[in-house]
């Protein structure tokens, strides 16, 4: 049962990636594009003030944004569908009478905010031009950490409140879980390092800007279509897999006879 779940993880995750993809290209391209342009006006700019601030690429931008961003959402979306599948087999079972399609639309947003959207919040992405190269290690690093520190936190409020139900109740137990997870992110959001490498303008010796900084409109932009992307993503394997788990599971959930599956 477990592998033919785990099979079905990797369909929606398939799904999610394909359809995540389309949406990037739809609402994120035409802003990574103006970005591009953007840095590479900037470069002539501070080239022109004696400044260099443009590397050697090792990828087009073409190939970065259509086979870069296709291969690495598909991937992306392929290894989160087998670990959501592999999370449904943990929890499905030890979690009352909840059926599996509304397990998967439970996981799917719980999935959606500690893996993506609470990170987002503290290190949201950026689109071309906007960050120094020299700091993309520490910056992935400090992203990193935040992921897995959403992710550990999340999965200890969801033991408290499994822990706490059978005392306060369920909805008392959900809140309080949520109330403390959400206090502890705030503190490690607070201990965290920012990083704001937003480019300013480009001014000469006299002080005078020769060329603008970058746009805080495309900025918020490439913001939103990556949450939205996001969002897409994690939408699409949840639904995706309910519908096939609920399928292969038959009748269980709908009678409230659900058993563990990995036990």
């Amino acid at each position: 049962m477990e592998k033919r779940l785990i099979a079905r993880g990797l369909l929606a995750g398939v799904a999610g990636a394909i359809l995540a993809f389309v949406f990037a290209r739809v609402f994120a391209e035409p802003v990574i594009a103006r970005a591009i342009d953007y840095e590479d006006g900037r470069a002539h700019a501070a080239s022109a003030q004696g400044v260099h601030e443009h590397g050697v690429e090792l990828f087009t931008r073409g190939v970065q944004v259509n086979a870069g961003l296709g291969f690495g959402v598909l991937i992306f979306g392929v290894a989160m569908g087998a670990l959501f599948a592999v999370l449904f087999c943990v929890v499905y079972g030890r979690v009352g009478e909840v059926g599996p399609r509304a397990l998967s639309v439970l996981l799917a947003v719980g999935s959606f905010a500690a893996v993506y959207l609470v990170p987002f919040v503290k290190y949201p992405p950026n689109p071309p031009a906007v960050g120094h190269a020299d700091t993309i290690g520490e910056r992935t690093g400090w992203y990193l950490l935040m992921v897995l520190t959403s992710v550990v936190l999340a999965v200890a409020a969801a033991w408290l409140a499994r822990a706490l139900a059978s005392r306060v109740g369920a909805w008392n137990a959900g809140l309080i879980a949520v109330g403390l997870y959400t206090l502890v992110v705030a503190v490690v959001m607070f201990l965290l390092p920012t990083v704001d490498e937003t480019p300013e303008p480009i001014r000469d010796a006299q002080g005078v800007i020769v060329f603008p900084g970058f746009s805080a409109d495309d900025l918020y932009d490439f913001r939103l279509a990556a949450l939205g992307t996001q969002l897409v993503l994690w939408a699409t394997i949840g639904l995706v897999f309910a519908t096939l788990a609920g399928r292969l599971l038959g009748e269980r959930a709908e009678s409230g006879r659900a058993t563990s599956i990995a036990a």
